[in-house]
């Protein structure tokens, strides 16, 4: 809400010659108090308003309010659109202005800001959970951040997961965050590649410009690559009929590797688990015997009448 707000007023000002905080609460409904702290937080920040103290006084931008947004820097436009663009919260309405106030940008700063509203993905849950984690962004993210708005190559060093440095030197597309993990998406001389930015070392632009498909988006980029993650982590998937009233008990079992499908002829509903192993995955459904029914793969139902089994054996 506090960056629709800043938007919000950002386009008042460009619109009118000058505002008071009284006006702004006003169109914002918001209180006076808020509304002279969000005008504060705009100047502070570097956007470049001002205010006129006095009777007829107020807040306007710098040079009075002209369309073209002309008193922006490439710098300050870049930021406002990383602050508002698809890496934030922020509702289809704000989305809508943003559309038209890159166009009333200067024509010098549109591909820098259309490139920072592009440039990332934020996806707060860890990988396999629910969970969200929240952790300081690591050492190069502003470094390959710039890179990916500029488009420019990276000289890349890096460090596998077995610790073992590597230099490479990448195409970067997009910055991307899993949890509390932040990642490049760059091509490179095999493919598209993810790199885990806190196990880069180093990152050194070259200069040379980065070769970006025409067609590439990075929010669709980054589902195919968590879906694919997901697929490995989790390789078997098996089939069920689960009554509708323990969906929800099901969903707090699983989480997120459940797939709901359609209703059966009798009425339970369809769905797809995914999980690591058989025995696991008896382990984690036995609990739910009295409204899911496994379909398969035949070994987890045999798992499920072992453990079924042994808890006759201990507890008849």
């Amino acid at each position: 809400m506090r960056a629709d707000r800043l938007m919000a007023i950002l386009l008042l000002l460009q619109q009118r010659e000058q505002l008071t905080a009284a006006e702004v609460a006003r169109e914002l409904e918001i209180s006076e108090r808020t509304a002279r702290r969000d005008l504060d937080a705009l100047s502070m920040a570097g956007v470049p308003v001002y205010s006129r103290q006095g009777r007829g006084g107020g807040w306007r931008l710098v040079g009075g309010a002209r369309t073209d947004l002309s008193g922006l820097t490439a710098g300050e436009a870049r930021a406002l659109f990383l602050v508002a663009g698809p890496a934030a919260a922020v509702t289809p309405a704000l989305r809508a202005a943003l559309r038209k106030l890159v166009q009333a940008l200067p024509a010098p700063f549109r591909g820098p800001a259309r490139a920072a509203a592009a440039s990332m993905v934020v996806d707060p849950q860890r990988w396999g959970t629910s969970r969200i984690d929240r952790r300081p962004p690591p050492r190069f993210l502003d470094a390959l951040q710039d890179a990916v708005i500029r488009g420019v190559q990276v000289r890349l060093g890096y460090l596998d997961s077995t610790g073992a440095r590597t230099d490479r030197t990448v195409h970067p597309l997009g910055i991307a965050a899993k949890g509390q993990w932040w990642y490049l998406v760059a091509t490179t001389g095999t493919g598209r590649r993810t790199f885990r930015i806190d196990r880069v070392t180093s990152a050194d632009p070259t200069g040379n410009p980065a070769h970006r498909p025409g067609d590439f988006d990075l929010a669709a980029s980054w589902r195919e690559i968590t879906d694919e993650v997901d697929r490995r982590r989790n390789p078997l998937a098996i089939t069920a009929l689960c009554a509708p009233q323990a969906l929800s008990r099901l969903r707090m079992v699983v989480g997120d590797r459940l797939e709901v499908g359609t209703a059966a002829r009798d009425g339970r509903i369809e769905v797809v688990i995914r999980g690591y192993n058989e025995y696991a995955l008896a382990g984690e459904l036995a609990g739910l015997i009295e409204w899911l029914e496994v379909l398969g793969p035949p070994g987890v139902r045999q798992h499920l009448a072992q453990i079924g089994t042994a808890l006759l054996k201990h507890y008849t």
